[in-house]
């Protein structure tokens, strides 16, 4: 079963690419007393997660923090060193905050894995985004499979 508005996030731990090299980020502090606009892509690198999904949080980046939003994470089955590279690839790397998700445990907590082994990429998270109040999920947008529509940055921003 997956996680539902007005669940509290579990408590798992993230990775992100630091020049000090991978740091942990505990979710319960990252998420703590803020208004998160999180988004989980399948992979990063990847066709749709690199020519739209990514790009619309950077450029409505303005948008979402005029609407009450403190930040902006983007989290992804892949490695820190993997979201970090792609993150500079991007032009993301001083607007949305790469969370590294490297073994599925958040994907796998929140109840969002999708099975992409008939592409040579194992269990990963499913494409969604979700506003996250104080560790609390107060819009949760999951896409069908295949699709790219209720997870855009544009699609959230109707509903702030």
């Amino acid at each position: 079963m997956s996680i539902s508005i007005g669940d509290r996030l579990p408590k798992t731990t993230f990775m992100k690419a630091t020049a000090e090299g991978p740091q942990p980020v505990d979710s319960e502090e990252f998420f703590k007393g803020r208004r998160v606009a999180l988004f989980s892509v399948p992979g990063a690198f990847t066709p749709t997660c690199s020519a739209r999904h990514l790009p619309g949080f950077v450029e409505k980046a303005e948008e979402l923090r005029a609407k009450g939003v403190d930040e902006i994470a983007c989290t992804a089955v892949n490695d820190a060193f993997v979201m970090g590279a792609w993150a500079q690839s991007a032009g993301a790397a001083d607007t949305v905050t790469m969370l590294s998700d490297g073994n599925g445990a958040f994907a796998e907590a929140v109840g969002l894995t999708m099975d992409g082994s008939k592409y040579g990429m194992g269990t990963r998270g499913q494409r969604f985004s979700m506003i996250v109040n104080d560790g609390v999920v107060e819009q949760l947008n999951v896409e069908e499979p295949g699709a790219f529509s209720v997870s855009s940055a544009d699609y959230m921003l109707e509903r702030l």
